[in-house]
């Protein structure tokens, strides 16, 4: 039996420019995607959120350029608390997966500290 499961990433972003935003969507999505062995069918929708510092593209864009074409996809922008770490592009990933699933949450590069205190998420 499936059930409904939420999975939440998160990157670093180089600089405020199209490509750097593009490479490490690609990259955490790439990540996310091994890491839970999921496919474009088992997902039902995935919102990322960026910096205020980030505004250069969609994250989106990365998204739609790995195939997830039927997913719906949403970008908004991070809650830009004082002192919150800058150019971070995050995810939460909805999909469904078998009940014994354990979701393998993914925090790259610099947002590695955002949750350090996953094993898994790193």
């Amino acid at each position: 039996m499936q059930r409904l499961f939420a999975l939440r990433g998160a990157n670093s972003v180089a600089r405020n420019d199209a490509a750097a935003i593009l490479d490490a969507t690609d990259e955490l999505m790439r990540e996310m995607i091994a890491r839970n062995g999921l496919e474009p069918e088992a997902m039902v929708s995935c919102i990322f959120t960026l910096t205020a510092d980030l505004d250069a593209e969609f994250p989106a864009v990365a998204a739609r350029q790995l195939g997830l074409s039927r997913v719906p996809l949403l970008c908004t922008r991070e809650v830009p608390v004082p002192g919150s770490l800058p150019r971070v592009v995050r995810t939460l990933l909805h999909y469904y997966a078998e009940e014994d699933h354990v979701p393998s949450h993914v925090y790259l590069n610099a947002a590695r500290v955002l949750r350090s205190d996953l094993d898994s998420a790193q």
